[in-house]
């Protein structure tokens, strides 16, 4: 056998979708021949159903069929010549960039507490005093608690998450050791333990 006769992809040119493999790129490529446009057309309608077997579990995706169409045009690089049954995307929006997300860029006073916990804060300090409010802020400081274990995985004393609820609420919320009771950390590792067996369990 003469290797020199053996031809690797990495010598072909290279594939505007490559998911489809080489051997439909070469259905499109052969389907830009044919100079009967009927024929072609029954080529490209050809081209189009393999593509969606390809890929079964997309077929319930809304629009999946517009995407194959796409991607047949894309492959043909715009130039083959039938009757496209919905708009297809354009040539020169192919290289545009979308738009940037607008991102915050407050800061995060404390990053294993998260900026959720901020506006949790920031919204029961204006809560209507009473049972409600009161219990919304323990389950704050609970939350908090968790958060701070899970991110250190460490002890933490109860006042230091009321010093830190203080600080958050600037004052409005003012807790003490000695009078409120969290939850016990205990009941903290014992869920991360739980979890992490039920996602082991699920890998297995």
């Amino acid at each position: 056998m003469n290797t020199n006769d053996m031809k690797y992809n990495t010598q072909e040119r290279m594939l505007p979708l490559p998911e489809y493999g080489r051997y439909v790129q070469n259905m499109v490529d052969y389907a830009l021949t044919v100079p009967d446009r009927e024929e072609r057309q029954r080529c490209a309608n050809t081209i189009v159903d393999i593509m969606g077997n390809m890929f079964p579990h997309l077929r319930d995706v809304p629009d999946f069929k517009h995407k194959l169409w796409d991607h047949l045009a894309i492959m043909a690089d715009f130039k083959l010549d039938i009757d496209y049954p919905c708009e297809i995307v354009k040539k020169g929006t192919l290289g545009t960039r979308p738009d940037d997300i607008p991102y915050p860029k407050s800061a995060i006073r404390y990053r294993h507490y998260g900026r959720g916990v901020q506006e949790l804060v920031e919204r029961a300090v204006a809560y209507p005093e009473g049972e409600e409010k009161k219990r919304l802020v323990l389950l704050i400081a609970n939350h908090m608690k968790k958060c701070f274990l899970a991110w250190n995985k460490d002890v933490v004393d109860d006042q230091k998450i009321f010093d830190d609820l203080k600080e958050y609420s600037h004052g409005a919320i003012d807790l003490n050791a000695e009078e409120v009771h969290l939850w016990d950390q205990k009941m903290f590792v014992q869920q991360r333990k739980g979890r992490q067996g039920k996602h082991r369990q699920k890998n297995n």
